[in-house]
């Protein structure tokens, strides 16, 4: 997969989609085990209600005595429904719009000021809201508690109305169904007792979502001016306020100067509470 930051991070995706694999810095893998005496045991006090990342598995692999770490992850988006856009916000405008190298992508990484720009809302009512914001304010004073900051909420939209209409286009053409067949993850068959297999075939008879493996979606308010199904949750974790990001906090500030509010390399009480404000009002 492409990278969606500016970190040196490479992402593949499994075979099903089910899960991401990403790269490791040696200081984010010794962050990650910092992290995971408090991430268990908080985890099982939400009873698994938590938009933080599901991490599975670390590695370390040895190549030519050449070592390389990565972690398994439950994929954010859907396994079989097609993300029309998708965001990286952060709750800051500095510096928060996609290059123009990323927009020349199909699905470019978009950012908090392209939200804003875009007028962009996650429509999903007022009560999936107040249950939304409580999650994501305890998963936000988790990570506060721990001195953790510069994570972001990645937001991907499945627009329905605009799949129904690609659906219907590719129906007229069966070399299309036959071209999307010989590609489906990429030419590996889904094991049979895989999750994906039972969301596929769910997918097939009513198009909705399977809530025991599409974990992050929400689905979009009636009321909504659009009909759309939403995909979210907490990434990037790992980043510890410490000396280099006090660093980078001074550098910045003396940069932006009267600016310097909209940085993302801030305190981590600081980085919290403006990433709520920023959530609470995009939701609606």
């Amino acid at each position: 997969m492409d990278s969606p930051g500016r970190s040196a991070a490479r992402f593949y995706n499994s075979s099903d989609k089910m899960y991401i694999l990403k790269t490791l810095t040696s200081d984010e893998v010794e962050q990650m085990h910092a992290l995971l005496k408090e991430y268990h045991p908080y985890v099982v006090s939400r009873h698994g209600k938590t938009l933080l990342p599901q991490y599975l598995a670390m590695y370390r692999l040895t190549v030519e005595s050449m070592e390389t770490y990565c972690v398994v992850m439950r994929n954010v988006f859907s396994t079989f429904l097609q993300i029309h856009k998708k965001y990286d916000l952060k709750g800051s405008t500095v510096d928060r719009e996609a290059s123009v190298r990323e927009l020349e992508k199909d699905l470019p990484t978009l950012k908090d000021n392209d939200f804003v720009k875009d007028g962009t809302k996650i429509y999903i009512g007022e009560e999936a809201k107040q249950q939304l914001m409580e999650t994501l304010t305890a998963d936000v004073e988790f990570l506060m508690r721990l001195n953790l900051m510069d994570y972001s909420l990645l937001l991907g939209i499945h627009d329905i109305e605009k799949a129904e209409q690609e659906g219907e286009m590719h129906n007229e053409s069966e070399d299309d169904v036959i071209e999307e067949e010989d590609d489906e993850c990429t030419g590996v068959p889904t094991p049979p007792d895989s999750p994906l297999t039972a969301a596929r075939e769910r997918a097939a008879s009513n198009g909705a979502i399977n809530p025991d493996v599409e974990i992050y979606a929400i689905e979009g308010n009636e009321n909504a001016p659009q009909r759309e199904i939403y995909f979210m949750a907490l990434i990037d974790v790992l980043t510890h306020y410490g000396v280099k990001k006090q660093a980078a906090k001074a550098a910045k500030t003396v940069k932006y100067g009267s600016n310097a509010d909209g940085i993302s390399t801030v305190e981590p009480d600081q980085y919290g509470r403006r990433f709520l404000e920023f959530m609470n009002q995009a939701i609606v």
